[in-house]
């Protein structure tokens, strides 16, 4: 049965809000405005689904960036529990989410400052999914997908957010236990795109992996570069 979605239920440590805009972009305005961190701001709509989490951090911006590959595992265990088992869910290190190798949705990262030094006021993960593709003609872009063309058209859009919840707050518990070390761990077993020729903020090379805080190894002839996780921050709407 679908959840309507004045009914998603989400832990204790967290809130729902429904909105018939971009989810993330209503999230930002949230925190903007001093909302209580722990906001979920959703939007389930007849062809695509999204959601955000509004976090205050304690920590500088660098470390709080995590929050963006911990939501991307949290979304990849909620549809990973949700849909078929042959369905594969895999991750993008810039944010983007693959459905059976093709692009299907992404996630987002906003802060109020993108200063990777200075403890942020508030910071604003969101993630956004189609359900059918925009167009009948789906062979124009093989590379992009939607959901319920991939085998989930059983998957309810709204369990989905509320599963997402819960499992991006078990990972959040774990990391404050136990540090990042688990969290690397399964984002690398997730990772698409690892070994792979990449370009990425202006640099080209290899995507050998990811050092301790999640930025991006890139290997261009004897050279590694490091690219930062705050590179992924979006300018606020």
């Amino acid at each position: 049965m679908s959840a309507a979605l004045d009914t998603l239920v989400f832990p204790p440590a967290m809130s729902g809000e429904a909105v018939s805009g971009d989810p993330a972009e209503a999230a930002v305005l949230r925190a903007i405005q001093g909302v209580d961190a722990g906001l979920i701001v959703y939007r389930v709509a007849a062809d695509r689904v999204g959601a955000a989490l509004v976090f205050a951090p304690e920590v500088p911006l660098a470390q709080a960036m995590v929050m963006l590959p911990l939501c991307q595992v949290g979304f990849q265990n909620a549809l990973g529990a949700l849909a078929p088992p042959e369905v594969a869910v895999h991750l993008e290190w810039s944010g983007g989410v693959r459905v059976n190798g093709a692009g299907c949705g992404r996630f987002r990262a906003f802060a109020s400052s993108d200063d990777a030094e200075a403890v942020p006021d508030w910071l604003v993960i969101g993630w956004e999914m189609p359900l059918w593709p925009p167009n009948e003609e789906t062979g124009e872009t093989p590379d992009q997908t939607a959901l319920y063309v991939e085998g989930c058209a059983d998957v309810d859009p709204g369990q989905l957010v509320e599963a997402w919840a819960r499992h991006t707050l078990n990972w959040i518990a774990r990391w404050e236990d136990e540090g990042a070390g688990p969290l690397h761990g399964e984002w690398r077993g997730l990772a698409h795109g690892v070994g792979e020729d990449v370009s990425v903020d202006g640099v080209s090379g290899t995507f050998l992996g990811l050092d301790e805080s999640f930025g991006m190894l890139v290997r261009h002839g004897e050279e590694t570069t490091l690219i930062p996780l705050t590179r992924n921050l979006e300018e606020s709407p």
